[in-house]
This record gives C-alpha cells, structure tokens and sequence, in this order.
C-alpha cells in the first residue's frame, strides 16, 4: 500500500492526536497541557531523541503504540520538516493499515499523539533533527509495537504536482 504524504490537517488528524501551533502574538502561551493530563501509576517523563535525516519514498514495516498516555513531540533547534504517519486501530485493537495517513509537518509545530494511536517513530526530513518528548510511563505495556506489511511512502506531497523539467 502506498500513501502520499500532505500538509498538516488538523481536522483530518483529530482522531489521532493534534498538531501544536506556537502563539500567534508576543506574551501569549500555546497550552498544551490537556495532552499531559496525569496517568494513574505512571510517571512524566521528558527525554530528547536525536533522529537521523531519512528520505522520501521510504518503506515502513514497524508501528507502535502508546495505550495509556498522549506523546508529545516538540522540535528542537534547526528542524525543517518532519514525517508523521498513524493509522486506526482494528476491530481487534491492532494497526489498520487501510486506514493509514501522512503528514509533512514543518519543524515550527509539534505533535501530541492521543492514547492508543499507532504510528511510526518520529521521521526526520532534510537535515538530522533533535525532538523532546513528553510522557507518562511506568508500566510494561507503556510501549507495543507491532510489525505491518510494508507501508510505502510516497516523495510526492497530496496537492502538489511532480516537476517538470520541459
């Protein structure tokens, strides 16, 4: 199967999550901490993942998914544009990957994946790229992941038209 990627939608991605906007004006605060809301007998944790630069198309096989808590990634530093792919969950609770969408987020906003989404690792497109990330763990089920029939990625964004050199 093969999926092209498109701009961020928010619409489109509300039932996974949500993108994370910077304020708009000087002294106003982007909140969100809705997507941080305590977890019983988990505990906050913020790390720093550093993700090599990966090129479009690419094939993905591996999923994953967090069931009890949000995952917030924010870009750090110089990050130009990201990958994010999810998908439904199955009757059966697993990946869809039928139902499998991407986004070529620019590095300005972050991602917060709801409970129980899966997607693939954080992409980093362009250049090497550093994210912080936000959660509640504590449990041996925090992470599932799960092997998927190879999901191709197109280089082509949904809306924009291939080059032409004629």
């Amino acid at each position: 199967m093969t999926v092209v990627p498109r701009p961020p939608d928010p619409v489109a991605f509300a039932p996974f999550g949500a993108f994370i906007d910077p304020p708009e004006e000087f002294g106003e605060r982007a909140v969100f901490s809705d997507w941080l809301a305590p977890v019983p007998s988990r505990v906050q944790q913020c790390h720093v993942n550093r993700v090599a630069r990966t090129t479009l198309p690419l094939s993905l096989d591996l999923v994953e998914c967090h069931p009890h808590a949000a995952q917030v990634f924010i870009p750090m530093g110089e990050v130009s544009r990201y990958l994010v792919v999810v998908m439904p969950s199955s009757s059966t609770g697993g990946p869809d990957t039928t139902g499998a969408e991407a986004f070529i987020v620019q590095g300005s906003r972050g991602v917060s994946y709801a409970p129980g989404t899966w997607h693939t690792g954080i992409i980093a497109l362009d250049a090497d790229a550093s994210f912080a990330v936000f959660m509640w763990r504590g449990g041996e089920d925090d992470d599932l992941f799960v092997s998927i029939p190879p999901l191709e990625i197109s280089d082509l964004e949904l809306g924009s038209a291939p080059s032409s050199d004629a």
